[in-house]
């Protein structure tokens, strides 16, 4: 074990993390109590991670921070702002476009912090000696307790981490170190009598403030979950293609958010509101091309397509028929069966038209 608890070996930390490019920087003691910890068995008790087997495999490795690596005694928790620069919620109004959650409009921030992790430990164990190990949110840490311990946010009542400085857009990473670093105070709970979060959620994901069912989140559907989509969310999804923003863009604290610095994690133009009707006809080689160092890659073409055919079925519009129209051969048995769906539900409004010219009218 390797002890250097002073101000000032802190102090230095925080500095050179800001100056990697990080915007938030906090400490945590790894030998505190973990109360996150039953969250967790209670969540995958209730079956509410639904098809992620790997929360329910990993789940006694995410029990305490130190799980993992039992000789580390603190954790520098780093945030990296993403705010975006327009409103997140305005692409929904657009029913012909897509809407992709703003943390997937730019480059994938996994390999932009892990290299800036990478750099920090380095400079820390050169520095202040002891061992140092990084984490950004593939490997099974409970990022969001340990930044709410390190004084970086609150766990808000949607289950998300919310910054008084930064609100709802701050990606996390961690490098666990066998230093003992005094701890920063944790962030105390600011949501108050709020409950613009849970009011939003268009699928009511959330039994109770601070509890999300992930089965019926639709960040969870469209990027998660395999295979089609359980036909009572579909018309939920709206034109969600990638994600969903809603209970993150309505919290009172965005007042605050600021716009990245991160030119990386702009938003692409041809993703803030690209056309359903291009995106529906993305073969692997083009989905790959056109998502090429973005985390929407990771989903794959086929599990991407079915999101946007639920689009095309809810956009309203006939004239995207022909879109959907085309996907009705395709090799995947999943874009077949949602490009289905979609002509069917354009098709009902097509005859209810028909019927009554009024309809869908104002």
């Amino acid at each position: 074990m390797t002890t250097s608890t002073s101000e000032e070996t802190r102090a230095r930390i925080r500095e050179h993390a800001l100056s990697l490019g990080f915007d938030a920087c906090g400490f945590a003691e790894l030998d505190a109590p973990w109360p996150a910890a039953a969250r967790l068995v209670d969540f995958i008790a209730a079956g509410r991670h639904g098809t992620m087997d790997w929360m329910e495999r990993t789940a006694e490795r995410r029990t305490h921070p130190a799980a993992m690596w039992p000789q580390a005694r603190s954790a520098i928790v780093l945030g990296v702002n993403y705010g975006p620069d327009a409103d997140p919620l305005a692409a929904l109004e657009r029913a012909t476009c897509g809407a992709v959650s703003v943390y997937a409009q730019g480059d994938d921030y996994h390999d932009l912090i892990k290299k800036r992790l990478k750099r920090l430990a380095g400079f820390v164990q050169a520095r202040f000696g002891g061992e140092v190990k990084v984490f950004v949110d593939t490997a099974p840490l409970m990022e969001k307790p340990l930044a709410e311990a390190a004084g970086l946010g609150w766990q808000g009542k949607h289950t998300n981490l919310v910054s008084r400085t930064f609100g709802s857009w701050l990606f996390l990473g961690s490098v666990l170190t066998t230093l003992e670093l005094a701890r920063d105070p944790p962030e105390e709970d600011h949501c108050g009598a709020c409950r613009a979060c849970l009011d939003v959620c268009p699928t009511d994901a959330f039994p109770a403030p601070y509890q999300l069912d992930a089965r019926a989140c639709l960040s969870y559907l469209t990027i998660e979950h395999d295979g089609p989509i359980p036909e009572r969310y579909r018309d939920a999804l709206g034109n969600r293609v990638y994600g969903c923003d809603d209970c993150l863009a309505v919290c009172p604290w965005n007042k605050f958010a600021k716009v990245s610095r991160e030119a990386a994690l702009h938003a692409r133009e041809s993703l803030r509101a690209p056309a359903l009707t291009e995106l529906a006809g993305l073969d692997d080689g083009a989905f790959r091309a056109l998502f090429a160092k973005s985390p929407i890659k990771r989903i794959g073409r086929d599990r991407f397509v079915r999101n946007v055919l639920y689009a095309i079925g809810n956009s309203g519009e006939p004239a995207l028929a022909p879109a959907a129209a085309a996907r009705l051969g395709d090799a995947c048995e999943t874009v077949r069966e949602a490009a289905q769906w979609a002509l069917e539900k354009l098709r009902r409004l097509i005859s209810i038209k028909a019927s009554d010219p009024e309809a869908g009218s104002g």
